[in-house]
């Protein structure tokens, strides 16, 4: 897990406020700093920002029996007949299946050992980081501010003042909770957690649909929480023997803690230009 930290007062000790909603059964935050932060249009930004991720919700939601997602998962539609949102879904989830090696899949084997659809492993973090982009565009018009966003304690920030600290993103140990592994000074970009610390033995192998165990967390930081989120959780998935494959990701970087508390850190590579 991750955690926002509150950042020592800038030059210009701006307004600032928090928002704080329940969706995709999460508790979800936004924090907006800056000249207007208080004011009501950036209350009604953050609003519409909250239900954009419970539209994609009611779309992508399994736990909805008659949700679009719900209704492919079970056999009752066709993929190819779907929602086009939910075809770009689907399609992300290929292409990180490409990407992962196969370690990422949003079709997971069911007790039968027929795959079912379950896009979930890449869904939240890429509503989120829709939902996210789409705040920033309506904060826009009301002057320079920053923005966070913490779904359930994955974290994507952005920056569009220069007279601000950095926000300070917090590292859980997923052994003690309450301990603090590594602190992140960003000014933008996403930082994904995969584990065990929270939701107990959540993640699935996607070859087998067994649940994975090998590592107590995985932590991946880029440019945007789509893919930091696939790629955190397909680290988690493969364990140590990610440790490699993380090394070729541009612009990406990762905290691996194993079961018995050794922490590896793996820098990826820098794009050229």
């Amino acid at each position: 897990m991750t955690g926002v930290l509150r950042p020592a007062p800038g030059p210009q000790d701006l307004p600032r406020r928090a928002f704080v909603a329940q969706v995709m059964g999460l508790p979800m935050s936004v924090h907006v700093r800056g000249p207007r932060a208080a004011s009501a249009e950036v209350a009604a930004a953050v609003a519409t920002a909250f239900d954009d991720l419970r539209e994609d919700e009611a779309m992508f939601s399994l736990w909805r029996p008659d949700s679009p997602a719900s209704r492919i998962r079970d056999g009752r539609d066709r993929l190819a007949d779907a929602h086009p949102r939910v075809r770009h879904v689907a399609a992300l989830c290929e292409l990180a299946g490409q990407r992962t090696g196969g370690a990422f899949s949003a079709w997971i084997p069911g007790p039968d050992g027929r795959p079912r659809f379950d896009p979930t492993g890449l869904v939240k973090g890429w509503a989120v980081e829709e939902a996210f982009t789409g705040l920033q565009e309506r904060l826009r018009p009301l002057g320079a501010h920053d923005a966070l966003v913490c779904a359930g304690g994955d974290i994507a920030v952005a920056c569009r003042r220069t007279d601000t600290p950095d926000w300070v993103v917090a590292i859980e140990d997923p052994r003690d909770r309450t301990r603090v592994l590594r602190t992140l000074a960003l000014r933008s970009g996403a930082v994904a957690t995969s584990g065990t610390a929270a939701r107990g033995a959540h993640i699935l192998d996607p070859e087998t649909g067994a649940p994975v165990s090998g590592l107590a967390s995985a932590t991946v930081i880029g440019p945007g929480l789509t893919w930091a989120d696939v790629y955190a959780t397909a680290a988690f998935v493969r364990g140590r023997a990610a440790i490699g494959w993380l090394a070729t990701l541009a612009d990406h970087a990762a905290l691996l803690v194993a079961a018995d508390g050794t922490t590896t850190t793996v820098e990826g590579l820098r794009k050229a230009g």
